[in-house]
């Protein structure tokens, strides 16, 4: 997600200076004119804006909050953009306000091909000043980027959605399995799908990737949906809700890894949905 994300910030004629945990994923960016360089302090040192887009937070705490990072944040204006907990979120928020430096959250809904197009959907957690200061800058990853709330809340939201991802999926590969299973027509299972109140246009977007049995390069590959999937569940325990349903879903998830398609599209789950039918119809 990072690189498509730098690129359109070098198109709109942006400096960049870039680094990654690995190295040799900058190299377009360094053809496409950024900087790159070998320590996330000398970023950090040469930025007013420090943009962010890890896998967890223990990568932030890692990149950001090291020591040596840590000392250069006087300043700086960080926007973290990966997906975290609420929790996370306002704990890092105040590790970098500790180092004398401004944080605001800003994760987004979409992948690859939307963060090529500049069509992400972003989410701001952040008071409604920073907001306003960043949002030209934001607009490079998405027309319209919508200020949820204070940090923690854009967080939260993001993390719903990615439950319903999960949900979703899940429920549509068990319907299409039922479906193939039963001898129904796939076409027009999907036919009356799409003209009922049940369609999401994330169901075509896997369709084909299920029936293929096509899971390679992925969008979104399973294990950081399972991850999403975790964070969730470990936020929405203080909450007081009944987490039977996404539970089932994590289950899945894990069987999905473990089947090897940590790496591969999460609509791999089709798979363990599917070859559990046949182990259990055996």
């Amino acid at each position: 997600m990072g690189l498509p994300m730098a690129q359109r910030l070098l198109a709109a004629n942006i400096e960049v200076v870039a680094y990654n945990r690995t190295p040799e994923k900058l190299a377009p960016l360094q053809a496409a004119g950024a900087e790159v360089v070998t320590h996330p302090r000398y970023a950090i040192r040469e930025a007013e804006c420090v943009i962010l887009m890890l896998t967890n937070a223990a990568a932030i705490y890692h990149v950001l909050l090291s020591d040596t990072s840590w000392r250069t944040l006087q300043g700086r204006t960080i926007i973290q953009m990966g997906t975290i907990t609420s929790t996370q979120s306002q704990e890092i928020r105040d590790s970098i306000v500790g180092g004398g430096g401004e944080y605001i959250e800003a994760p987004v809904l979409g992948s690859i091909p939307e963060a090529k197009a500049g069509t992400l959907t972003v989410m701001v957690g952040a008071e409604p000043k920073q907001y306003e200061r960043c949002l030209d800058l934001l607009k490079n990853f998405g027309p319209d980027p919508l200020l949820i709330g204070p940090v923690g809340t854009a967080s939260g939201l993001k993390l719903a959605l990615n439950q319903l991802i999960a949900s979703l999926t899940t429920s549509f590969a068990l319907s299409l399995a039922f479906v193939q299973r039963q001898g129904i027509d796939v076409d027009k299972f999907m036919q009356v799908l799409r003209e009922s109140a049940l369609y999401a246009p994330t169901f075509d977007k896997k369709l084909q990737r299920m029936l293929d049995g096509n899971y390679s390069n992925p969008n979104f590959p399973t294990k950081h949906l399972l991850k999403d999937t975790d964070l969730f569940i470990s936020e929405a325990q203080y909450l007081g809700l009944d987490l039977s349903s996404i539970e089932t879903v994590q289950k899945l998830l894990q069987t999905t890894m473990k089947m090897s398609f940590a790496n591969d599209d999460y609509s791999a789950l089709f798979s363990v949905i599917r070859d559990w039918g046949e182990a259990s119809g055996g």
